[in-house]
């Protein structure tokens, strides 16, 4: 793991290879930014998070918890936000990583990333959205054949800006040096 801060709060990354089960993505880090949306925001925070996607090229936004099955995406990359509420969630498949995310944090996942729902608070909401021009899919451990899905993760474009902080962003930074 490694922690920056940003104008947005800290920022952490965290990287997950292939465990033979999920894709993950050995080239990208799973970002998460703490406390993304600013104090005065956070009683509207859902609405903030998804007017700051959109304006970032993130889209095809929904409102929603995070599914409690271990589920990753090799056609998209995908930014969580918390809206409401906190949950405990497992990145990187069974060999990952569990991380608490609460109200104002922001998770931004890597195509191929596996994640599930461990526990939520039961007033959990989160706000989902895509890079624009994304091929949405869903897909679960044992469904896939692994090494169509690593090919799937590595063709994912990078997106142009990170959903939150625009073009001074992490994901700007850090995933552009692979």
């Amino acid at each position: 793991m490694k922690t920056e801060s940003s104008s947005g709060g800290a920022v952490e990354t965290f990287r997950f290879d292939s465990d033979g089960e999920v894709p993950n993505n050995p080239d990208l880090p799973l970002v998460v930014h703490r406390g993304a949306v600013p104090e005065a925001r956070r009683g509207e925070a859902a609405t903030w998070l998804e007017q700051t996607f959109a304006a970032n090229g993130w889209v095809d936004g929904w409102r929603n918890g995070i599914y409690p099955f271990r589920h990753f995406h090799t056609g998209t990359h995908e930014v969580l936000g918390i809206a409401r509420g906190r949950a405990t969630v497992e990145f990187g498949g069974a060999g990952g990583r569990a991380l608490t995310v609460e109200r104002g944090d922001v998770v931004i996942l890597p195509a191929g990333t596996c994640h599930k729902r461990l526990e939520a608070s039961a007033d959990l909401l989160v706000v989902g959205a895509y890079p624009h021009d994304s091929r949405i899919d869903q897909d679960r451990p044992g469904e896939i054949d692994i090494e169509a899905a690593r090919r799937a993760v590595a063709a994912v474009p990078l997106p142009a800006r990170d959903p939150v902080m625009g073009q001074t962003g992490a994901v700007t930074k850090l995933w552009r040096k692979r």
